[in-house]
């Protein structure tokens, strides 16, 4: 009588079993011959998640070591409040960091209690240890990574990852340390990078100078985060040198987030004309109406994504209702507060790629969840 695993052929079994969770792949290799050399395949750990509250529970499993060496994308969810599964993340980074020679992007992701940002050196530890072995790494995401990111980290990129295509290190966090210098030395390592998160602190005239350089690679993607108490003491980025990036790169995209920390007189020096703002997130402790208009006059031909967390009033209708009839390209529109009827009706009206919304007409409990567009 056949093995189970010899009724299908090995590329079959390796789609099924990378659908699987890490204790049903181990169970899977379990069964025959067949099923373990589908189950350990590159195709089934070439892109792959672990979340370590619910499937290594402090423990790394003797199989998942092995296949370590097939991992080129990981995403990886843990709590750090929680001490097993803190603990499990930094034992599986520092396995990879052993091994994972053919690592190529790596994401992390925190869940639960958001710990202090001070408090996370083990984990950062761990993340300088896999830049420094991973020498093919392109992708590193730290957004969701709630502790303190400094200049060591970026070195170490700098250093240790020539190949980089994307960084993000605009993390919430209290205390941004990535000074300006670190972000220079980087651009200087890494000659391929096309995507690149910070703090609205670490960004300078002269990143912009160096990104606009006639010799430079397509630059894609620029998101910029504003929260910190440096970010509000941030010197301006001149309107110039913002329009030189932009000539030179015609497809870039920048995403701003300005959050409560971004006193009013800041966001004027933030939001230049010339920027050219894909995604806007305000949630801002002052003026809103101001920055809804400024983004409707300045960012009408590239503005794709508006989220909106502010009172309800008449001005930011009026001032909805004034962006809705100018940026037509829009695709996302979400304002965490009650509108008018007029506004809903004005982002139907004008904005036909608008893919996804959040409207609400009269007061619901929270969290409101976006609609998708009929």
């Amino acid at each position: 009588m056949a093995e189970p695993g010899e009724r299908l052929p090995e590329e079959v079994l390796a789609l099924i079993f990378h659908h699987l969770s890490l204790k049903d792949r181990a169970a899977a290799a379990r069964v025959c011959r067949a099923w373990a050399a589908a189950a350990t395949s590159s195709a089934v750990w070439h892109d792959t998640k672990i979340s370590c509250e619910c499937e290594l529970e402090g423990m790394l499993p003797p199989y998942l070591s092995a296949c370590l060496d097939h991992v080129h994308n990981l995403r990886l969810e843990f709590e750090p409040s929680r001490d097993s599964s803190r603990r499990a993340a930094i034992e599986l980074l520092m396995a990879l960091a052993g091994r994972a020679l053919g690592l190529r992007g790596l994401c992390l992701e925190c869940r639960g209690e958001k710990p202090l940002f001070d408090s996370g050196h083990d984990v950062l530890e761990a993340v300088h240890a896999v830049c420094g072995a991973a020498r093919e790494l392109r992708h590193l995401d730290l957004r969701r990574l709630p502790f303190t990111l400094d200049d060591a980290l970026v070195l170490r990129a700098a250093s240790s990852c020539p190949e980089l295509h994307s960084l993000f290190l605009d993390n919430s966090t209290l205390v941004d340390s990535v000074s300006p210098g670190s972000v220079l030395e980087l651009l200087g390592a890494c000659p391929r990078l096309r995507a690149l998160g910070l703090h609205l602190a670490s960004l300078s005239h002269a990143t912009l100078e160096v990104l606009a350089a006639p010799d430079r690679s397509p630059f894609a993607l620029l998101t910029l985060r504003c929260a910190c108490p440096e970010d509000a003491r941030a010197p301006p980025l001149p309107n110039e040198a913002w329009a030189a990036l932009r000539r030179r790169h015609p497809g870039l995209a920048v995403e701003l987030e300005l959050e409560p920390a971004l006193p009013a007189e800041s966001v004027t020096r933030v939001l230049q004309p010339a920027v050219p703002v894909a995604a806007l997130r305000l949630n801002l402790s002052g003026d809103t109406v101001g920055p809804v208009r400024f983004a409707a006059h300045h960012y009408a031909a590239t503005l794709r994504v508006l989220e909106v967390r502010a009172a309800a009033s008449a001005g930011l209708n009026a001032a909805l209702e004034e962006l809705a009839a100018r940026c037509a390209g829009l695709r996302e529109m979400h304002c965490f507060c009650v509108v008018s009827p007029s506004v809903l009706d004005a982002f139907r009206a004008h904005c036909p790629r608008l893919r996804t919304y959040t409207l609400k007409l009269t007061r619901e409990p929270h969290p409101w969840r976006p609609m998708p567009v009929p």
